[in-house]
């Protein structure tokens, strides 16, 4: 056995989470401003309880900031961080709604439901916050939504691998949540 299986579960949780955040980093230098907020939001949802995907979620947009404007070059006016700011509430929003399809709806059919209520929650967050801020919207095109629709789809599917792997290996622990999920 290695070390990670003599962790006890709030080390394991703690290994998901940081493992969540190196995942921000990663996707923030490949994809700047396009970071899949609504596939961290939903696995999250899947992995923890409320207070700690809150706190996963939070973590992942704080990486997703720090990166930006520390190695991005973000610009640093008030307008960037307003909308940095916004994006933590909107990615709070994404994760609210992901819980609440995955309390309702059990299988792969409330994973898929929760994914995408997340990004839609997300994506119509983002258009509102533009609208009220008189932030043009003329980039909400479907070439635009669909690149970042994609983003977020192919890292929910590997999120959704890794933790299939991460189950079977025997390392992870699904809560009773999680195994109902996955068994319903």
């Amino acid at each position: 056995m290695n070390a990670l299986s003599n962790l006890p579960p709030q080390g394991r949780t703690a290994v998901l989470a940081l493992g969540l955040v190196a995942a921000s980093v990663t996707l923030t230098l490949g994809f700047a401003c396009a970071l899949p907020l609504a596939a961290f939001a939903t696995i999250s949802a899947m992995l923890f309880g409320p207070a700690v995907a809150a706190g996963s979620i939070l973590a992942v947009w704080l990486a997703n900031q720090i990166v930006g404007f520390a190695w991005l070059g973000y610009p640093t006016d008030a307008s960037t961080f307003a909308w940095g700011a916004a994006l933590g509430v909107i990615a709070l929003l994404s994760l609210g709604a992901a819980y609440a399809l995955l309390a309702r709806f059990r299988g792969v059919f409330g994973i898929g439901a929760s994914f995408l209520t997340a990004f839609v929650v997300y994506q119509g967050a983002v258009f509102a916050a533009c609208l009220a801020s008189g932030t043009d919207v003329s980039h909400f095109t479907a070439a635009v939504v669909t690149r970042i629709f994609l983003i977020n789809a192919a890292t929910f599917a590997g999120f959704l691998a890794l933790r299939a792997l991460w189950l079977r290996s025997g390392l992870g622990r699904e809560s009773s949540k999680a195994h109902a999920l996955r068994h319903a």
